[in-house]
Protein backbone atom coordinates (compact mmCIF):
# COMPACT_ATOMS: atom_id res chain seq x y z
CA UNK A 1 0.00 0.00 0.00
CA UNK A 2 2.74 2.46 0.95
CA UNK A 3 4.57 2.06 -2.36
CA UNK A 4 1.37 2.63 -4.33
CA UNK A 5 0.44 5.61 -2.16
CA UNK A 6 3.91 7.10 -2.45
CA UNK A 7 3.77 6.94 -6.28
CA UNK A 8 0.49 8.88 -6.28
CA UNK A 9 1.76 11.47 -3.84
CA UNK A 10 5.10 11.99 -5.55
CA UNK A 11 3.34 12.70 -8.85
CA UNK A 12 1.04 15.16 -7.09
CA UNK A 13 3.98 16.86 -5.40
CA UNK A 14 5.79 17.24 -8.74
CA UNK A 15 2.71 18.91 -10.19
CA UNK A 16 2.94 21.50 -7.41
CA UNK A 17 6.68 22.06 -7.82
CA UNK A 18 6.57 22.70 -11.57
CA UNK A 19 3.57 25.03 -11.51
CA UNK A 20 4.36 28.36 -13.12
CA UNK A 21 4.09 31.87 -11.72
CA UNK A 22 0.59 32.89 -10.70
CA UNK A 23 -1.17 35.95 -12.05
CA UNK A 24 -2.39 38.71 -9.73
CA UNK A 25 -3.86 36.25 -7.29
CA UNK A 26 -6.84 36.41 -4.99
CA UNK A 27 -7.31 34.76 -1.61
CA UNK A 28 -11.11 34.42 -1.66
CA UNK A 29 -11.70 32.84 1.74
CA UNK A 30 -10.56 30.58 4.54
CA UNK A 31 -7.05 29.15 3.95
CA UNK A 32 -6.93 30.44 0.39
CA UNK A 33 -8.12 29.31 -3.05
CA UNK A 34 -8.19 25.58 -2.18
CA UNK A 35 -8.73 25.76 1.59
CA UNK A 36 -5.34 24.18 2.18
CA UNK A 37 -3.30 27.25 3.31
CA UNK A 38 -1.15 26.92 0.17
CA UNK A 39 -0.56 29.96 -2.00
CA UNK A 40 0.27 29.38 -5.71
CA UNK A 41 2.30 32.58 -5.91
CA UNK A 42 5.97 32.73 -6.88
CA UNK A 43 8.59 35.45 -6.81
CA UNK A 44 8.25 36.11 -3.07
CA UNK A 45 10.97 37.07 -0.63
CA UNK A 46 12.99 34.05 0.42
CA UNK A 47 14.53 35.75 3.44
CA UNK A 48 13.55 38.69 5.64
CA UNK A 49 16.01 41.19 6.97
CA UNK A 50 15.85 42.67 10.47
CA UNK A 51 12.32 43.87 11.15
CA UNK A 52 10.76 41.65 8.51
CA UNK A 53 9.31 42.62 5.12
CA UNK A 54 8.46 46.26 4.38
CA UNK A 55 5.06 47.54 5.47
CA UNK A 56 2.98 48.66 2.46
CA UNK A 57 0.12 50.13 4.47
CA UNK A 58 -1.80 49.94 7.74
CA UNK A 59 -5.54 50.43 8.24
CA UNK A 60 -7.87 50.31 11.22
CA UNK A 61 -11.60 50.21 11.93
CA UNK A 62 -12.51 46.53 11.53
CA UNK A 63 -13.46 45.80 15.13
CA UNK A 64 -12.30 43.06 17.46
CA UNK A 65 -11.90 39.42 16.60
CA UNK A 66 -9.78 36.71 15.04
CA UNK A 67 -11.24 36.60 11.53
CA UNK A 68 -8.77 36.34 8.68
CA UNK A 69 -9.03 38.23 5.39
CA UNK A 70 -10.62 37.31 2.07
CA UNK A 71 -9.13 39.06 -0.96
CA UNK A 72 -10.98 39.31 -4.27
CA UNK A 73 -10.81 41.84 -7.06
CA UNK A 74 -10.13 45.32 -5.70
CA UNK A 75 -11.51 44.56 -2.22
CA UNK A 76 -10.76 42.86 1.08
CA UNK A 77 -13.37 41.35 3.39
CA UNK A 78 -13.22 40.48 7.07
CA UNK A 79 -15.40 40.40 10.21
CA UNK A 80 -15.26 42.13 13.57
CA UNK A 81 -17.20 43.31 16.63
CA UNK A 82 -17.76 47.04 16.88
CA UNK A 83 -20.30 49.33 18.54
CA UNK A 84 -22.23 46.48 20.14
CA UNK A 85 -22.68 44.47 16.94
CA UNK A 86 -20.81 41.98 14.76
CA UNK A 87 -20.16 43.10 11.19
CA UNK A 88 -18.77 42.07 7.83
CA UNK A 89 -16.43 44.74 6.45
CA UNK A 90 -15.40 45.52 2.89
CA UNK A 91 -12.16 47.47 2.45
CA UNK A 92 -10.19 48.81 -0.48
CA UNK A 93 -7.49 46.36 -1.49
CA UNK A 94 -5.13 49.30 -1.98
CA UNK A 95 -4.83 51.15 1.32
CA UNK A 96 -7.52 49.41 3.38
CA UNK A 97 -10.14 52.17 3.55
CA UNK A 98 -13.48 50.81 4.81
CA UNK A 99 -16.06 50.86 1.99
CA UNK A 100 -19.02 49.39 3.86
CA UNK A 101 -19.92 47.38 6.93
CA UNK A 102 -23.03 45.23 7.44
CA UNK A 103 -24.37 43.92 10.71
CA UNK A 104 -24.44 40.12 10.98
CA UNK A 105 -25.63 39.63 14.55
CA UNK A 106 -24.79 40.29 18.18
CA UNK A 107 -21.20 40.58 19.37
CA UNK A 108 -19.45 37.68 21.04
CA UNK A 109 -19.47 38.13 24.81
CA UNK A 110 -16.33 36.30 25.88
CA UNK A 111 -13.06 37.06 27.61
CA UNK A 112 -11.49 36.65 24.17
CA UNK A 113 -14.36 38.08 22.20
CA UNK A 114 -14.81 39.02 18.60
CA UNK A 115 -15.72 37.44 15.30
CA UNK A 116 -14.07 34.09 14.56
CA UNK A 117 -15.03 33.13 11.00
CA UNK A 118 -13.63 34.37 7.69
CA UNK A 119 -15.97 35.51 4.89
CA UNK A 120 -15.90 33.76 1.52
CA UNK A 121 -16.21 35.74 -1.72
CA UNK A 122 -17.97 34.25 -4.74
CA UNK A 123 -18.30 36.68 -7.61
CA UNK A 124 -20.95 39.24 -6.70
CA UNK A 125 -21.70 37.68 -3.31
CA UNK A 126 -20.03 37.41 0.07
CA UNK A 127 -21.05 34.77 2.63
CA UNK A 128 -20.26 34.93 6.32
CA UNK A 129 -21.16 33.18 9.58
CA UNK A 130 -21.43 35.16 12.79
CA UNK A 131 -20.42 33.80 16.17
CA UNK A 132 -24.09 33.57 17.23
CA UNK A 133 -24.90 31.29 14.28
CA UNK A 134 -26.16 34.03 11.95
CA UNK A 135 -25.43 33.11 8.32
CA UNK A 136 -25.67 35.91 5.75
CA UNK A 137 -25.38 36.29 2.00
CA UNK A 138 -24.36 39.83 1.06
CA UNK A 139 -23.99 41.83 -2.13
CA UNK A 140 -20.25 42.21 -2.51
CA UNK A 141 -20.49 45.73 -3.94
CA UNK A 142 -22.87 47.27 -1.41
CA UNK A 143 -23.08 44.94 1.60
CA UNK A 144 -26.85 44.59 1.17
CA UNK A 145 -28.25 41.45 2.83
CA UNK A 146 -29.59 39.11 0.13
CA UNK A 147 -30.73 36.34 2.50
CA UNK A 148 -29.99 35.15 6.01
CA UNK A 149 -30.46 32.17 8.32
CA UNK A 150 -29.64 31.24 11.89
CA UNK A 151 -28.07 27.83 12.47
CA UNK A 152 -29.72 27.32 15.85
CA UNK A 153 -33.20 28.63 14.99
CA UNK A 154 -33.47 27.14 11.50
CA UNK A 155 -31.59 23.85 11.94
CA UNK A 156 -31.43 23.09 15.66
CA UNK A 157 -27.68 23.58 15.46
CA UNK A 158 -25.33 23.38 18.41
CA UNK A 159 -21.64 23.77 19.17
CA UNK A 160 -19.65 21.09 20.98
CA UNK A 161 -18.47 23.65 23.55
CA UNK A 162 -18.77 27.28 24.54
CA UNK A 163 -16.59 29.20 22.07
CA UNK A 164 -19.44 29.76 19.62
CA UNK A 165 -19.54 29.49 15.83
CA UNK A 166 -16.19 29.74 14.08
CA UNK A 167 -16.71 27.99 10.74
CA UNK A 168 -16.05 29.64 7.39
CA UNK A 169 -18.78 28.41 4.98
CA UNK A 170 -17.86 26.62 1.75
CA UNK A 171 -19.00 27.71 -1.71
CA UNK A 172 -19.15 24.75 -4.09
CA UNK A 173 -20.66 25.47 -7.49
CA UNK A 174 -24.22 26.65 -7.01
CA UNK A 175 -24.26 25.67 -3.33
CA UNK A 176 -23.21 27.00 0.03
CA UNK A 177 -22.35 24.27 2.56
CA UNK A 178 -22.04 24.77 6.32
CA UNK A 179 -22.20 22.90 9.63
CA UNK A 180 -25.09 23.39 12.08
CA UNK A 181 -23.95 20.30 14.01
CA UNK A 182 -27.45 18.90 14.68
CA UNK A 183 -28.02 15.14 14.53
CA UNK A 184 -30.41 15.48 11.55
CA UNK A 185 -28.63 18.51 10.08
CA UNK A 186 -24.95 18.00 10.81
CA UNK A 187 -24.07 19.58 7.48
CA UNK A 188 -26.47 21.52 5.26
CA UNK A 189 -26.26 22.52 1.60
CA UNK A 190 -28.36 25.43 0.33
CA UNK A 191 -28.77 27.16 -3.00
CA UNK A 192 -26.32 30.03 -2.75
CA UNK A 193 -28.55 32.53 -4.57
CA UNK A 194 -31.76 31.92 -2.61
CA UNK A 195 -30.72 30.17 0.61
CA UNK A 196 -33.21 27.36 -0.01
CA UNK A 197 -32.22 23.95 1.35
CA UNK A 198 -30.77 21.41 -1.08
CA UNK A 199 -30.21 18.72 1.59
CA UNK A 200 -29.62 18.18 5.28
CA UNK A 201 -27.10 15.52 6.27
CA UNK A 202 -27.94 13.15 9.12
CA UNK A 203 -24.96 11.66 10.95
CA UNK A 204 -25.24 8.50 13.08
CA UNK A 205 -23.53 7.90 16.40
CA UNK A 206 -19.79 8.05 15.66
CA UNK A 207 -18.57 6.80 19.04
CA UNK A 208 -17.89 7.89 22.62
CA UNK A 209 -15.02 10.33 22.07
CA UNK A 210 -15.76 14.05 21.87
CA UNK A 211 -19.09 15.81 22.27
CA UNK A 212 -22.19 16.26 20.13
CA UNK A 213 -22.37 19.33 17.94
CA UNK A 214 -20.23 21.23 15.47
CA UNK A 215 -16.54 21.74 16.03
CA UNK A 216 -14.49 24.75 15.00
CA UNK A 217 -13.23 23.37 11.71
CA UNK A 218 -14.35 24.23 8.18
CA UNK A 219 -15.46 21.88 5.39
CA UNK A 220 -13.12 20.72 2.62
CA UNK A 221 -13.94 18.89 -0.62
CA UNK A 222 -12.57 15.40 -1.34
CA UNK A 223 -12.98 13.06 -4.28
CA UNK A 224 -11.60 10.16 -2.29
CA UNK A 225 -12.48 6.67 -3.56
CA UNK A 226 -13.99 8.33 -6.64
CA UNK A 227 -16.89 9.92 -4.74
CA UNK A 228 -17.22 13.67 -4.33
CA UNK A 229 -17.76 14.36 -0.65
CA UNK A 230 -17.48 17.01 2.03
CA UNK A 231 -15.03 16.20 4.80
CA UNK A 232 -15.58 17.89 8.15
CA UNK A 233 -14.31 17.59 11.71
CA UNK A 234 -17.30 17.58 14.07
CA UNK A 235 -17.52 17.39 17.83
CA UNK A 236 -17.56 13.58 17.55
CA UNK A 237 -14.87 13.31 14.90
CA UNK A 238 -14.33 13.21 11.16
CA UNK A 239 -17.14 12.58 8.67
CA UNK A 240 -17.52 12.25 4.91
CA UNK A 241 -20.83 13.46 3.45
CA UNK A 242 -21.74 12.70 -0.17
CA UNK A 243 -21.95 15.97 -2.06
CA UNK A 244 -24.78 14.93 -4.38
CA UNK A 245 -27.41 14.13 -1.75
CA UNK A 246 -25.99 14.66 1.76
CA UNK A 247 -25.74 10.95 2.57
CA UNK A 248 -23.38 10.01 5.38
CA UNK A 249 -20.53 7.95 3.91
CA UNK A 250 -18.12 7.35 6.79
CA UNK A 251 -17.10 8.55 10.23
CA UNK A 252 -14.05 8.34 12.46
CA UNK A 253 -14.36 8.96 16.19
CA UNK A 254 -10.86 8.44 17.62
CA UNK A 255 -9.54 11.87 16.63
CA UNK A 256 -12.24 13.71 18.63
CA UNK A 257 -11.66 15.29 22.01
CA UNK A 258 -14.28 16.60 24.41
CA UNK A 259 -13.14 20.23 24.53
CA UNK A 260 -12.59 21.60 21.02
CA UNK A 261 -11.89 20.00 17.63
CA UNK A 262 -10.47 22.87 15.64
CA UNK A 263 -8.06 22.45 12.73
CA UNK A 264 -9.35 22.00 9.18
CA UNK A 265 -8.48 18.53 7.77
CA UNK A 266 -6.07 17.99 4.89
CA UNK A 267 -7.26 15.99 1.88
CA UNK A 268 -5.28 14.55 -1.02
CA UNK A 269 -6.39 11.83 -3.46
CA UNK A 270 -7.82 9.01 -1.27
CA UNK A 271 -6.37 10.30 1.99
CA UNK A 272 -7.55 12.46 4.87
CA UNK A 273 -5.17 13.78 7.53
CA UNK A 274 -6.36 15.45 10.72
CA UNK A 275 -5.04 16.44 14.12
CA UNK A 276 -6.55 17.79 17.32
CA UNK A 277 -5.16 19.08 20.61
CA UNK A 278 -6.12 18.47 24.22
CA UNK A 279 -3.78 15.45 24.30
CA UNK A 280 -5.45 13.67 21.36
CA UNK A 281 -3.09 13.23 18.38
CA UNK A 282 -3.19 12.93 14.58
CA UNK A 283 -4.44 10.42 12.01
CA UNK A 284 -4.11 9.45 8.35
CA UNK A 285 -7.16 7.75 6.84
CA UNK A 286 -7.46 6.06 3.46
CA UNK A 287 -10.85 6.25 1.76
CA UNK A 288 -11.95 3.09 -0.07
CA UNK A 289 -15.06 2.10 -2.01
CA UNK A 290 -17.47 -0.02 -0.01
CA UNK A 291 -20.47 -1.14 -2.04
CA UNK A 292 -22.26 2.04 -3.11
CA UNK A 293 -20.48 4.05 -0.45
CA UNK A 294 -17.09 4.83 1.03
CA UNK A 295 -15.25 3.43 4.04
CA UNK A 296 -12.39 5.07 5.95
CA UNK A 297 -9.43 2.91 7.00
CA UNK A 298 -6.90 4.08 9.58
CA UNK A 299 -3.38 3.97 8.13
CA UNK A 300 -1.67 5.30 11.24
CA UNK A 301 -2.45 7.22 14.40
CA UNK A 302 0.11 9.51 16.03
CA UNK A 303 -0.05 9.87 19.78
CA UNK A 304 -0.17 13.42 21.20
CA UNK A 305 3.49 13.37 22.23
CA UNK A 306 4.36 12.93 18.53
CA UNK A 307 1.88 15.35 16.91
CA UNK A 308 -1.10 17.28 18.20
CA UNK A 309 -2.20 20.48 16.55
CA UNK A 310 -4.18 22.56 19.03
CA UNK A 311 -5.20 25.25 16.55
CA UNK A 312 -3.49 27.13 13.77
CA UNK A 313 -3.84 24.34 11.25
CA UNK A 314 -1.66 22.10 9.11
CA UNK A 315 -0.24 22.45 5.63
CA UNK A 316 0.74 19.70 3.18
CA UNK A 317 3.69 20.50 0.90
CA UNK A 318 4.95 17.71 -1.33
CA UNK A 319 4.86 14.59 0.83
CA UNK A 320 5.25 16.31 4.20
CA UNK A 321 2.91 17.88 6.71
CA UNK A 322 4.09 21.04 8.48
CA UNK A 323 2.38 22.36 11.60
CA UNK A 324 2.74 23.74 15.07
CA UNK A 325 2.98 20.81 17.50
CA UNK A 326 1.93 20.69 21.13
CA UNK A 327 -1.09 21.92 23.02
CA UNK A 328 -0.84 25.71 22.79
CA UNK A 329 2.87 25.43 22.05
CA UNK A 330 3.29 25.74 18.26
CA UNK A 331 6.63 23.92 18.04
CA UNK A 332 7.46 23.68 14.30
CA UNK A 333 7.31 20.10 13.07
CA UNK A 334 7.65 18.24 9.76
CA UNK A 335 5.99 14.81 9.41
CA UNK A 336 6.08 12.36 6.50
CA UNK A 337 2.51 12.21 5.19
CA UNK A 338 2.67 8.54 4.19
CA UNK A 339 4.51 7.00 7.13
CA UNK A 340 3.84 9.41 9.97
CA UNK A 341 7.56 9.55 10.76
CA UNK A 342 8.84 12.86 12.13
CA UNK A 343 11.41 14.36 9.75
CA UNK A 344 12.34 17.15 12.16
CA UNK A 345 11.01 19.32 14.94
CA UNK A 346 8.44 18.93 17.64
CA UNK A 347 10.72 20.50 20.26
CA UNK A 348 12.04 23.63 18.52
CA UNK A 349 11.41 26.93 20.26
CA UNK A 350 11.91 30.05 18.17
CA UNK A 351 10.82 33.58 19.06
CA UNK A 352 7.15 32.65 18.94
CA UNK A 353 5.07 31.39 21.84
CA UNK A 354 1.62 29.83 21.98
CA UNK A 355 -0.18 28.21 19.07
CA UNK A 356 0.90 29.06 15.53
CA UNK A 357 -1.28 29.69 12.47
CA UNK A 358 0.57 28.17 9.50
CA UNK A 359 0.53 28.74 5.73
CA UNK A 360 2.83 28.11 2.74
CA UNK A 361 3.97 30.18 -0.24
CA UNK A 362 6.86 29.86 -2.69
CA UNK A 363 9.03 27.41 -0.79
CA UNK A 364 8.47 29.02 2.60
CA UNK A 365 6.30 28.42 5.65
CA UNK A 366 4.76 31.34 7.52
CA UNK A 367 4.19 30.71 11.24
CA UNK A 368 2.14 33.39 13.02
CA UNK A 369 2.32 32.92 16.80
CA UNK A 370 0.00 33.89 19.64
CA UNK A 371 2.51 36.44 20.94
CA UNK A 372 2.54 38.24 17.58
CA UNK A 373 5.80 36.81 16.23
CA UNK A 374 5.76 35.85 12.54
CA UNK A 375 8.52 33.44 11.47
CA UNK A 376 9.57 32.52 7.92
CA UNK A 377 10.80 28.91 7.65
CA UNK A 378 12.10 26.90 4.70
CA UNK A 379 9.61 24.23 3.64
CA UNK A 380 12.05 21.34 3.45
CA UNK A 381 12.10 17.95 5.18
CA UNK A 382 15.90 18.14 5.52
CA UNK A 383 15.80 20.27 8.66
CA UNK A 384 14.58 23.42 10.37
CA UNK A 385 15.85 26.55 8.58
CA UNK A 386 14.63 29.90 9.84
CA UNK A 387 14.70 32.65 7.20
CA UNK A 388 13.62 35.69 9.21
CA UNK A 389 10.99 36.99 11.60
CA UNK A 390 9.19 40.10 12.77
CA UNK A 391 6.80 41.13 15.52
CA UNK A 392 3.30 42.41 14.72
CA UNK A 393 2.88 45.85 16.35
CA UNK A 394 0.54 46.52 19.27
CA UNK A 395 -0.39 42.94 20.14
CA UNK A 396 -2.49 42.87 23.32
CA UNK A 397 -4.80 39.88 23.00
CA UNK A 398 -3.83 36.46 21.64
CA UNK A 399 -2.61 36.99 18.08
CA UNK A 400 -4.54 34.23 16.31
CA UNK A 401 -5.91 35.41 12.95
CA UNK A 402 -4.63 33.34 10.02
CA UNK A 403 -2.46 35.04 7.43
CA UNK A 404 -3.34 35.62 3.77
CA UNK A 405 -1.15 36.25 0.72
CA UNK A 406 -2.43 37.77 -2.51
CA UNK A 407 -0.48 39.37 -5.36
CA UNK A 408 2.73 39.60 -3.36
CA UNK A 409 1.09 41.12 -0.31
CA UNK A 410 0.98 39.53 3.13
CA UNK A 411 -2.17 40.49 5.06
CA UNK A 412 -1.97 40.37 8.85
CA UNK A 413 -5.15 41.00 10.84
CA UNK A 414 -4.53 42.10 14.42
CA UNK A 415 -7.87 42.89 16.08
CA UNK A 416 -9.04 46.34 14.85
CA UNK A 417 -5.98 46.81 12.63
CA UNK A 418 -5.00 45.30 9.30
CA UNK A 419 -1.34 45.35 8.23
CA UNK A 420 -0.29 44.81 4.62
CA UNK A 421 3.35 43.82 4.00
CA UNK A 422 5.10 43.72 0.63
CA UNK A 423 6.69 40.26 0.30
CA UNK A 424 7.62 40.46 -3.39
CA UNK A 425 11.19 39.93 -4.48
CA UNK A 426 12.86 42.80 -6.27
CA UNK A 427 13.04 42.15 -10.00
CA UNK A 428 16.82 41.92 -9.79
CA UNK A 429 16.72 39.35 -6.99
CA UNK A 430 18.56 36.10 -7.67
CA UNK A 431 16.77 32.78 -8.00
CA UNK A 432 15.63 31.26 -4.74
CA UNK A 433 17.77 28.69 -2.97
Amino acid sequence: MQQRARRVLVSTALAVVVSGPAAAADWPGWRGPNRDAVSPERGLLQEWGPGGPPLAWKASGVGSGFSSVAVAGDRLYTMGDQDGNQHVYALKRDGGAVLWKTRVGPPLVDSRGGARATPVVDGERVFALGSDGDLVALDAATGQVLWSKNLTRDYGGQMMSRWMWSESPLVDGDRLVFTPGARDAALVAVDKTSGRDVWRAKVPDLGPAGKDGAGYSSIVVSNGAGVKQYVQLLGRGLVGIRASDGAHLWGYNRIANGVANISTPLVRANWVFASTGYQTGAVLLELQRSGDGVAAREIYFLEPKTLQNHHGGLVLVGNHVYAGHGHNKGFPICVDFITGNVAWGGDIRNGGTGSAAVMYADGRLYFRYENGTVVLIAATPSGYEEKGSFTIPEVRDPSWAHLAIADGRLYVREQDTLYCYDVRQAKSATARD
